[in-house]
C-alpha cells in the first residue's frame, strides 16, 4: 500500500516479540496505512541491534524531517531487549499503561521510540506471575469495549487468563500448555504415535472434545492419560489406520493439555459467562470447541485488532500527557 509521506503517516505501532518483529503505519484515525515484518525478534538481538533493525523495516516510512512517535509493546522492553520498560503491578488500569512507556536512546533524529511496560503479579496478588505484550492485546480489548469486564483469554505458547473489572486488570495467571504440548509431542515417548491434528476432522473433533473433559473432570489423572496415548496407539483396534490415526492421537494430546489449563483457568467462571479470546484465529477456535464442550460462550477477537487498538490507546494517552504538559 503506497503511503504519502508526511501528510498521512502520523505514528508507528511495532508489536517486537521473541522471534519477530511486526510493524504497522499508522493516519491519525488510528488506521494502518502499511505493515511489515521481520524476523528479528529479541532472541537474536543485542541492544545495539534494535535500532538498525527497526529502520530495515520502517526506515522508508519516515520523512525526510521531523520526528515520528514509535510506540513498540512486546520484548523490546524486556531486560535482555532494547532498554527494560520496568513492569507495572496489577491491579492496573488499561489506559494508563503509557504512564510507564520509557525511551531508548537513539541515534536517527527522526526516531521518538517509546517502549511500553508489561504487567507482573506478586505473591499476595495471586501468585508471582509476569506478562509483556499480552497487556497491550487487553488494552486494546478495553479500547474497543470501554469499562470491559470479564476473564479473557490469549491463547499461546504460554497461555494467559486475565480477570477484568472494568478496564482494569485485577490478576492474570500463566499456563505454559503450548510449550507443554510441543514438549510432549516432539521429545517424549509420544512423539512415536502422534501426527498432525484435523479438528475439521470428526473422528479428530471427537476425540479432542472428550479428552478436553476428560481432563477437567480428573486432572489428577492426566500423566496417566498422557502414556494412555502410547498405549492406545500400540493396542486399540478401533482406532483409524495410517495418517489418520497419529492425527487423532495428536488431536487427543491437545484435549488433555488445553482441558488441564482449563481445569484451572475455569474454576470460577460462572453460568452465562463469556471468555473473550485474544490472539490467531485457528488456535482461539480450538479455545473456543474446548470451552464450549464444557459449556461456556466465548468471543474471538483477532489479535492484530486488538495488538494495533492497544497501541492506539496509549498513543492517544502520550499525546494527551504532551498537550497537558505544554
Amino acid at each position: 500500500m503506497t503511503i504519502s509521506i508526511p501528510t498521512q503517516l502520523v505514528w508507528v505501532a511495532v508489536d517486537w516479540g521473541s522471534s519477530n518483529l511486526r510493524a504497522w503505519a499508522m493516519d491519525a484515525g488510528g488506521e494502518a496505512l502499511a505493515e511489515a515484518e521481520a524476523a528479528r525478534g529479541m532472541l537474536g538481538l543485542a541492544p545495539a541491534d534494535y535500532e538498525p533493525a527497526l529502520l530495515a523495516v520502517i526506515g522508508d516510512w519516515l520523512p525526510v524531517e521531523g520526528r515520528i512517535k514509535v510506540l513498540v509493546c512486546g520484548m523490546a522492553g524486556a531486560r535482555q531487549g532494547w532498554r527494560e520498560a520496568p513492569y507495572r503491578p496489577v491491579p492496573t488500569a488499561l489506559d494508563a499503561l503509557a504512564e510507564g512507556a520509557v525511551r531508548p536512546a537513539t541515534e536517527d533524529p527522526r526516531l521518538d521510540v517509546r517502549l511500553l511496560p508489561g504487567l507482573c503479579q506478586g505473591a499476595d496478588a495471586g501468585g508471582f506471575d509476569v506478562m509483556r505484550g499480552e497487556e497491550t492485546q487487553l488494552a486494546g480489548l478495553a479500547a474497543l469495549e470501554p469499562g470491559v469486564s470479564g476473564p479473557v483469554c490469549l491463547p499461546g505458547t504460554h497461555a494467559k487468563w486475565a480477570t477484568l473489572e472494568d478496564g482494569r486488570v485485577r490478576g492474570f495467571h500463566t499456563y505454559m500448555t503450548g510449550e507443554l504440548y510441543r514438549l510432549l509431542a516432539e521429545r517424549s515417548v509420544l512423539a512415536h504415535s502422534l501426527g498432525e491434528d484435523d479438528l475439521g476432522d470428526a473422528a479428530c473433533h471427537g476425540a479432542f472434545t472428550a479428552a478436553v473433559s476428560e481432563a477437567v473432570d480428573a486432572p489428577e489423572a492426566f500423566t496417566q492419560r498422557l502414556f494412555g496415548l502410547r498405549a492406545m496407539d500400540l493396542l486399540d483396534d478401533t482406532l483409524p489406520g495410517g495418517e489418520a490415526r497419529g492425527a487423532v492421537l495428536a488431536a487427543r494430546l491437545s484435549g488433555l493439555a488445553i482441558g488441564l489449563e482449563l481445569a484451572g483457568a475455569c474454576r470460577d467462571l460462572t453460568t452465562g459467562q463469556t471468555v473473550r479470546l485474544i490472539g490467531g484465529e485457528a488456535l482461539c477456535r480450538r479455545y473456543a470447541l474446548a470451552l464450549s464442550a464444557l459449556g461456556h460462550a466465548s468471543e474471538i477477537i483477532a489479535n492484530q485488532r486488538a495488538v494495533l487498538a492497544g497501541l492506539g490507546l496509549a498513543h492517544a494517552a502520550l499525546e494527551h500527557a504532551a498537550i497537558d504538559h505544554d
